[in-house]
């Protein structure tokens, strides 16, 4: 079904109103940001595909309310990004691309949107820009055509997935940059594993680490753009 039809006002206040969805999103788009491992020390311009309460025109609307950090776009990610080239440092996605997968339209495959998206990605970040791409591949097969479209359109990169042996609390990222040489050794980021619930503790005292180091101050630039790509 597309988002657009199910996520509907009432089900967009529905959404935004889960303190345990909020939580869950918040932590996946905190671990991409982590990610990226950009240099701390000046600002960024960062990408956020799929935005949180991006599902629908309403739920861009609340975002709009939330007073998000940045400007909010509602625009289909399987027909490419217009954005000039070279703009962003950086890009994160959660919980979007894998519905690049399913379609509600005839002319709608999987590859021609994955490569539309992909390939307008790769142009609008700068050379060695990277991208976190956090999703839920439905099967294996899914999660390498992702990866297999991503290469195609000139990223090197690979998988991390977070605590690989927990059904609950397992999460893909795929980890890709922009103008690497693709014959080039790329060292991953490395994934989080043993006990999530003590994951999260040791995280949240790091952060409470930098926060008392680094002077509050906003150091992303955020663009969200919403999808209306189809769903099941």
């Amino acid at each position: 079904m597309p988002p657009e039809i199910f996520y509907n006002e009432k089900e967009a206040a529905k959404y935004n109103s889960s303190s345990r969805i909020i939580k869950v999103q918040n932590d996946i788009a905190e671990r991409a940001i982590e990610l990226l491992n950009l240099p701390a020390d000046k600002e960024h311009f960062i990408l956020d595909v799929g935005c949180g309460s991006g599902l629908s025109g309403h739920m861009l609307d609340i975002a709009i309310e939330r007073d998000s950090s940045g400007d909010v776009f509602l625009q289909d990610m399987g027909g490419g990004l217009p954005f000039r080239p070279g703009v962003f440092d950086g890009c994160i996605s959660i919980s979007a691309v894998q519905w690049l997968c399913y379609s509600d339209k005839k002319e709608h495959t999987a590859r021609k949107r994955l490569m539309r998206f992909f390939g307008s990605l790769y142009t609008c970040l700068k050379r060695g820009g990277r991208a976190v791409i956090q999703l839920y591949p439905e099967t294996p097969e899914q999660m390498e055509e992702i990866s297999a479209n991503a290469m195609r359109c000139g990223f090197s990169g690979g998988l991390v997935i977070d605590f690989p042996n927990s059904a609950k609390a397992k999460k893909y990222y795929l980890c890709l940059i922009a103008g690497h040489d693709p014959t080039a050794k790329t060292t991953l980021p490395k994934a989080l594993v043993g006990d999530p619930a003590a994951a999260a503790f040791e995280n949240r005292r790091e952060k409470n680490v930098r926060k008392a180091r680094v002077p509050l101050k906003d150091k992303y630039v955020t663009i969200l753009m919403g999808t209306i790509a189809g769903g099941h």
